[in-house]
């Protein structure tokens, strides 16, 4: 059984993935906006990830006998000044997320829960492809500036991406 503390962590994690669900839908807005398309498809693929990392925890608090507590999700930015700043902030929040859950192990660690350590591993490994990819892109942007072929050849690249859900229910 999970104590309080660490079912009251997992909600908090729960909550910051559907917000991250929110924010990449407004990044895919403001893009589809700017009739780029194929970025717009990169963080549409990116919202079906981070609405598969909350079912995962909500799934795993459910299994391990606790009670799942949905939380208010802040409304995200709507505006952003360019495609830089839109990657700078998809950055940041990887960052972030990446801190959380850090944060989560430490605390599964300092409560002996092995079953947790053990489920969290996976979210530590994938937040170390989510900080990659959006610094690479965020880099690439950066390359090619606001306007021109560069962005073109990245929008073109990113209508490619689809959302593959782990074969194994991870």
């Amino acid at each position: 059984m999970l104590s309080r503390k660490l079912q009251d962590a997992i909600n908090e994690q729960i909550q910051k993935e559907l917000h991250s669900e929110y924010i990449y839908l407004s990044i895919a807005a403001y893009f589809k906006s700017r009739d780029l398309d194929g970025i717009a498809n990169f963080f549409f693929v990116q919202t079906q990830e981070e609405h598969f990392h909350a079912l995962k925890l909500f799934n795993y608090l459910i299994d391990r006998g606790g009670t799942v507590v949905l939380k208010e999700i802040p409304a995200p930015p709507v505006t952003f000044n360019s495609a830089i700043e839109a990657f700078e902030k998809t950055l940041e929040h990887e960052q972030f997320i990446t801190k959380s859950i850090n944060d989560l192990m430490d605390l599964a660690i300092k409560e002996n829960d092995h079953a947790l350590v053990s489920f969290l591993k996976w979210y530590v490994d994938e937040q170390i492809e989510e900080e990659a990819t959006a610094s690479r892109l965020l880099n690439r942007v950066k390359l090619t500036g606001e306007s021109g072929p560069g962005l073109f050849m990245i929008d073109s690249e990113l209508s490619k991406r689809t959302f593959t859900p782990p074969a194994s229910g991870e």
